[in-house]
């Protein structure tokens, strides 16, 4: 098996962007005149962005920002979906403030009045962190808390040099994804050819798809990009037009994150011989590359692209609309946001997929086929009354999911054990919101009702929940349905068979045990009494959350008896 500790070293490693004591940004000449890449080693990385490839950099700077009274704050590069009352759910694109760092896998943060754990692979450090380091809100004229002034910066930057910072980090992980492209092109792909007793075309194919052709397409992009830079004024660059020129060749991307999952399988069943493990930790050492494993820099590219409309975004916040690059900008980040929101996408649903199928081997009684053969989203859960015309109601646990609603019933005496007791299809029926009163059609009376009536005719479901409330969110998760299915339509997202097989393979494994490859998602960890952050002794999650479309590589966690406590699990929260 991969080395999966070492992964969690680089995940966000590229995202930190020191300013030097002086307000100026440090430099990185990376590339040479003609805007071409250099051979530059590791160590002429190291000398030019130190804490973007010494292992643990990243943690140090930000434990060192938070201890100096500094907010940091930091942006989800991709959506966690998390079960865990103690683990911090959030979207891509929100942003966290980090309370703490001393752990290298999971973060203390706050998002939304909520302070929890979450994986720091997940989250890109903001470059400027002035946002959120204002004062607590309040009345005018209130005094801020004590301690809260620790908060701001002792010397605010001008705009200039926020634009500035932006830029100079667009250029400085352009390089470094490049040197670490280079790495896997020249340490690993050129070494395995040679030894064609160890590895087939076919396999090398599966392990690094079409890496070979990013690498190309990026060198040209960087070569552009360095021209378009203004190493003087750096604040006055036009990179926008850049990302426009070439926002077609991103496409190649797509390609690549589409063959990650079977890469990781790949490697995985590789990993298990000890013959691989040495030769590939030997391509590393031989070509001097940082200390993380292969499937780290495999990582790489699924995560360069997710970061391009994170950084261009806060590029564009700092960019005036008197600015000359002003339209390129905000349409480059359009385009590259559609690129990224196409693959988180497909993360999302990915990583969805396999805690549904643990969820359906945890009803008693399932009948029919898998929940995965049509559905492979929950969009909303809770309880409602279900209305028979003869006036009977059952109380019911629903799971809208996308295409088809399962209802439950809950054990008596055990509250956290369900049994099946049907579904229906919800692309055979239509929503009929019903005012409180009595219904003409059933001739009853009802209190925050509603139908869903079938097309074909004849089959009418009677619904009633208990608030107000409750109904309008049920009545909006059903709507939310039916947009989530043509989205999905339209953008051509599907899942494979075989990875719905895999899903529903891993969930069947008594205990939650091995899973094939990095597909399989691990239990949740044991609750734990956390503390707050400023008491040394809290407890961290034993690993970070394994995701099921790009199989991140990390520690697997301890086997847990979390899904079968069903009245304390949130599935799928965002």
């Amino acid at each position: 098996m991969v080395a999966r500790g070492e992964i969690s070293r680089f995940w966000s490693l590229e995202s930190l962007h020191l300013v030097s004591a002086d307000g100026g940004a440090e430099s990185s000449a990376l590339v040479d005149d003609n805007g071409s890449e250099g051979d530059y080693s590791y160590e002429d990385l190291c000398r030019a962005s130190p804490r973007y490839l010494q292992p643990g950099g990243e943690q140090l700077a930000v434990n060192e920002l938070i201890s100096d009274g500094s907010v940091v704050c930091a942006e989800a590069l991709w959506d966690h979906v998390t079960m865990d009352e103690q683990e911090l759910g959030f979207k891509a694109g929100d942003v966290i403030q980090v309370l703490e760092a001393s752990h290298k896998d999971w973060w203390w943060g706050r998002s939304a009045e909520k302070e929890a754990w979450f994986p720091a692979s997940f989250v890109r450090l903001r470059v400027n962190q002035e946002e959120l380091a204002e004062a607590p809100g309040g009345p005018a004229g209130e005094q801020p808390e004590e301690g809260a002034g620790r908060s701001r910066h002792k010397h605010p930057e001008s705009p200039q040099q926020m634009r500035t910072n932006v830029i100079q980090e667009i250029m400085k992980t352009e390089r470094v994804y490049i040197k670490h492209l280079r790495d896997i092109c020249e340490g690993y792909i050129r070494q395995c050819r040679k030894h064609t007793a160890m590895f087939t075309v076919a396999q090398l194919t599966t392990i690094f798809g079409n890496i070979e052709d990013i690498y190309k397409f990026q060198r040209t992009f960087l070569k552009d990009l360095e021209k378009q830079y203004n190493k003087e004024e750096p604040h006055l660059s036009e990179i926008g037009s850049c990302f426009l020129q070439h926002q077609e060749g991103f496409a190649i991307y797509s390609e690549y994150c589409n063959n990650h999952p079977g890469a990781c399988a790949e490697l995985s069943g590789l990993m298990k011989q000890g013959r691989y493990r040495h030769f590939f930790e030997a391509c590393r050492l031989l070509q001097q590359m940082i200390d993380i494993a292969i499937d780290g820099f495999l990582l790489t590219p699924v995560q360069k692209i997710c970061k391009y409309p994170l950084q261009l975004a806060e590029l564009l916040k700092y960019t005036t609309q008197e600015h000359s690059d002003y339209n390129n900008i905000k349409a480059a980040y359009e385009a590259m946001k559609n690129v990224a929101c196409l693959i988180n996408e497909r993360k999302r649903k990915l990583e969805s997929i396999d805690k549904i199928a643990r969820w359906q081997v945890s009803i008693v009684g399932w009948e029919g086929q898998d929940i995965l053969e049509r559905s492979s989203e929950l969009i909303h859960s809770g309880e409602l009354t279900r209305v028979t015309r003869q006036g009977k109601s059952q109380q019911r646990t629903f799971f809208l999911f996308d295409h088809q609603l399962v209802a439950c019933k809950k054990d008596l005496l055990r509250r956290d054990v369900l049994y099946y007791r049907g579904r229906t299809d919800m692309d055979a029926v239509e929503l009929v919101d019903l005012e409180d009163g009595r219904d003409s059609a059933w001739n009853l009376g009802v209190r925050n009702a509603f139908k869903l009536v079938s097309r074909a005719g004849g089959e009418v479901h009677l619904f009633c929940a208990k608030k107000p409330e409750d109904k309008a969110r049920w009545l909006q998760a059903c709507r939310d349905e039916r947009r989530r299915v043509q989205e999905d339509h339209a953008m051509g997202m599907e899942i494979s068979e075989n990875q719905k097989k895999l899903a529903m393979l891993n969930a069947q494994k008594a205990g939650h045990g091995k899973s094939k490859g990095y597909s399989g998602c691990p239990a949740a960890p044991p609750h734990q009494n956390l503390r707050p952050v400023h008491q040394r002794h809290v407890t961290v999650p034993t690993s970070i959350p394994q995701q099921q479309v790009f199989a991140l590589a990390e520690p697997k966690r301890k086997p847990s008896i979390f899904w079968h406590t069903f009245h304390k699990l949130t599935p799928f929260r965002k």
